[in-house]
C-alpha cells in the first residue's frame, strides 16, 4: 500500500508537528509506503517521522528543488519535472492520499486525488487553505462522485482511515 502525504511547503507550528506524528501513529498500523512531493516544510517533518518509524518513504522531487539534501533511507525519484507535473505522478502513484494541510500546492493534489479516482482524507484545523476546501467540497468535486473526500479532525484516525482504505474508492453508487 502507498499513502501520499500532501502538505504545506512553507513554516510551519508544534501543533502541525504533534499532527503529523499522530498521523504516522495511524498509519504504522498498516505499514505503507509514504509517498511525498519533497523534503521541506511539513514534507521534511512527515519524511522523517516515517523513517523514524521504519516505514518506507519515497520522495518525488521536481525539477525546481532537484538538488535539495535528502534523507539516505528514502528513496529518491528525480522526475526533471515542475512542481506541479510532479503532484500527477505522487497522486498517480498512491492508493490513497491524506492532507495535512496546506495551500495551492496541496488543495490541487486533493483535486487531482478525486479526478483520478483516489481515497482522499483532509484533515481539518490545521490553519492553512486547505481547511476551507470542506465549504467547497462537502463529499465530491461534482456529479461525476469519483471519490468521496472524507474530511477528519483527528490525525490519528486519519492515519488508521487511511489503512482502511487499502486504495479502495469511496464512490457513492447509484
Amino acid at each position: 500500500m502507498q499513502v501520499a502525504i500532501a502538505a504545506h511547503s512553507g513554516e510551519y507550528r508544534d501543533k502541525h508537528v504533534k499532527a503529523i506524528k499522530d498521523v504516522m501513529d495511524g498509519l504504522t498500523q498498516c505499514k505503507p509506503t509514504i509517498l511525498l512531493g519533497g523534503y521541506w516544510g511539513l514534507m521534511k517533518v512527515a519524511a522523517d517521522e516515517a523513517i523514524s518509524r521504519g516505514l518506507r518513504v519515497v520522495l518525488i522531487l521536481p525539477i525546481e528543488n532537484d538538488a535539495i539534501e535528502v534523507p539516505k533511507d528514502a528513496v529518491i525519484v528525480r522526475t526533471g519535472m515542475e512542481f506541479r507535473e510532479r503532484s500527477v505522478v505522487l497522486i498517480r502513484s498512491s492508493d490513497s492520499v491524506v492532507a495535512i494541510g496546506g495551500a495551492a500546492g496541496t488543495i490541487m493534489e486533493v483535486l487531482l486525488a478525486y479526478a483520478m479516482g483516489k481515497p482522499t482524507i483532509v484533515l481539518k484545523g490545521m490553519g492553512f487553505p486547505t481547511d476551507r476546501l470542506e465549504l467547497a467540497f462537502p463529499d465530491y468535486v461534482d456529479d461525476r462522485r469519483t471519490s468521496r473526500i472524507l474530511y477528519i479532525t483527528n490525525p490519528r484516525e486519519a492515519g488508521k482511515l487511511a489503512c482502511t482504505l487499502n486504495g479502495a474508492q469511496v464512490k457513492e453508487q447509484g
